[in-house]
């Protein structure tokens, strides 16, 4: 049995990830900014010190750290603005930097753990109009697998998880300037096959397996191997869906 704590848990992947944990015996620490067990801003400093506390005095110790608090956003170059790029940077990338710094001490002490962040199939592949958001997903890949590189010696494990498009509310919390793009991105989760349980199971599969990276669906798998296979092919995929974009938001290319 393992002791979880779960950021953005209150919903969508957060909220399958807990209930898959939960449903194999283990014991859950549900975080959120409200409606879960643990009130938890990831951008807030004492809300981590805070959640820290409760781990401590509660259970003692922590397995397994999942950052998964996320935002959906991005938009043309020219288009998304600073504080656009700004917002997402402080949630998406430094939530994940501020849990894992957090609870490192706690697990060098343990000499174990495992922490995972989720990040997204546009941390390793980069479509046209995402730049914000590829750019901290990226980031929370990086900054997975120093994690693991640095934490080794102590037993600490550290995975990073990059999904596709799966059907959750991620695109509630859209932000942006870039209407055109927002419409491209609901329409891609909304027409996905794959809920966050499908992916919630597989991902608890990759952390069972020890896997530093998981991709935890086809789509996901297909285009990674496209990248790393077939460099050409990608480019050529990925600047006609940039074309597709530029057309859609009426520009003259």
């Amino acid at each position: 049995m393992s002791r979880v704590l779960i950021t953005g848990a209150a919903s969508g992947l957060g909220a399958a990830l807990a209930s898959a944990f939960e449903g194999r015996g283990d014991e859950v620490l549900r975080t959120d900014l409200a409606g879960t067990d643990l009130t938890l801003d990831v951008t807030s400093d004492d809300d981590w010190a805070a959640a820290l506390a409760h781990v401590e005095r509660t259970w003692g110790g922590l397995d397994i750290l999942v950052n998964n608090a996320g935002v959906a956003g991005g938009g043309r170059l020219d288009v998304a603005t600073l504080d656009e790029w700004r917002w997402i940077t402080e949630i998406n990338l430094f939530g994940a930097v501020r849990g894992t710094r957090t609870f490192v001490p706690l697990f060098k002490r343990q000499r174990s753990g495992h922490i995972v962040n989720v990040a997204s199939l546009a941390g390793l592949v980069h479509p046209a109009g995402m730049a914000s958001y590829n750019a901290v997903k990226a980031a929370v890949v990086a900054l997975t697998e120093t994690t693991g590189h640095e934490l080794e010696a102590y037993g600490v494990r550290a995975s990073v998880v990059c999904p596709s498009y799966f059907r959750t509310n991620l695109m509630d919390s859209i932000q942006g300037a870039d209407t055109a793009l927002a419409g491209v991105m609901a329409h891609l989760v909304e027409s996905s096959p794959l809920s966050a349980h499908d992916i919630a199971a597989s991902v608890i599969a990759g952390i069972d397996a020890g896997h530093e990276l998981i991709l935890p669906d086809v789509a996901a798998q297909s285009a990674w191997r496209l990248k790393q296979h077939d460099r050409l092919n990608y480019d050529l995929m990925m600047r006609a869906q940039a074309n597709k974009l530029h057309k859609l938001a009426g520009e003259d290319v």
